[in-house]
């Protein structure tokens, strides 16, 4: 089957073949519910050797080693190491925010949860990519690279304009959702009402937690000058001002101390925080950035 015209603008052949060889990596431990291709932690049957231990009243006789036995006079348990699945979520904030830049940071973020979706479901991870608020209750869950193209079509349906906090789309997600696993976090974290509520929200669920933090270099050094009216594209709010250089460095001072902020809030909670610009090629960002940063292998 042929992928669409506009799924090749999300992911690249090219790009598909280097994700093929990564893997996601959880910092948590997780029960899956049916085996996969992910190596885990914990030790059961598979056709992989780990180790041995000390046998102990109650221990299946089947895992003894007795050729061991022989030897040693001594009873050892045979451990293998134990494949399982793991629960890929992807949740993109489609708020009017995320509609700004070239590209836009909502199609940054797509791009990138396309890629980590592809690398779930080459590793026979169940794999859901949603968007928070209404869009989200009609995306798939998916499992094997079949689900790719069903993946790539709910991504390019999506649409800026779901305007709901974070807070609120994190608890409609959760709610929908009862599963763990690794949650990644696609924002531009624009929300007068807070980040910080939604996320401890996730780290309540006991969820491995990832931000990518999308960002324009528009944001980051605004190219305007003189007298403007601001209007906020989600709620309508406007004031006028007149940029200057004073003006602009107030700016990157204040948007310094939230970047700051957020990433000290991340830090003492166990979250891993990944700030990404929209002029970054996405290929760079899944195999190079993302491997620095532990979040793929």
């Amino acid at each position: 089957m042929s992928a669409p015209t506009e799924s090749l603008q999300l992911l690249s052949p090219e790009l598909l073949a280097k994700l093929e060889r990564l893997e996601l990596v959880s910092r948590k431990v997780f029960r899956g519910r049916m085996k996969g291709e992910r190596r885990s932690k914990r030790k059961g049957q598979s056709v992989e050797f780990a180790d041995f231990r000390n046998y102990v009243p109650g221990d299946d006789l089947r895992l003894i080693d007795w050729n061991l036995y022989a030897r040693l006079d001594q009873l050892f348990l045979k451990l293998y190491q134990e494949e399982e699945d793991l629960h890929v979520y992807g949740l993109i904030d489609c708020s009017e925010s995320m509609n700004f830049g070239t590209p836009t940071k909502l199609h940054v973020a797509k791009q990138m949860a396309a890629a980590l979706g592809y690398i779930g479901l080459c590793r026979a991870d169940r794999v859901s990519i949603q968007a928070l608020g209404g869009q989200g209750r009609r995306a798939p869950v998916l499992r094997g690279r079949t689900g790719l193209w069903q993946m790539l079509q709910y991504l390019e349906s999506l649409q800026s304009g779901d305007n709901v906090s974070l807070l609120e789309g994190v608890k409609d997600f959760s709610i929908r959702n009862t599963g763990t696993g690794v949650v990644v976090l696609l924002t531009d974290l624009m929300d007068k009402s807070g980040f910080e509520q939604a996320l401890r929200l996730l780290i309540g669920r006991r969820m491995d937690v990832y931000i990518m933090h999308v960002l324009s270099p528009e944001e980051v050094d605004p190219p305007i000058r003189g007298d403007r009216r601001l209007i906020d594209i989600e709620d309508g709010d406007q004031t006028e001002i007149t940029v200057n250089a004073y003006v602009l460095d107030r700016y990157k001072q204040t948007l310094q101390s939230f970047l700051t902020s957020v990433k000290t809030f991340c830090s003492r909670r166990g979250i891993a925080y990944i700030p990404v610009l929209t002029d970054q090629p996405v290929d760079d960002v899944m195999t190079k950035y993302l491997r620095q940063r532990g979040v793929v292998r």
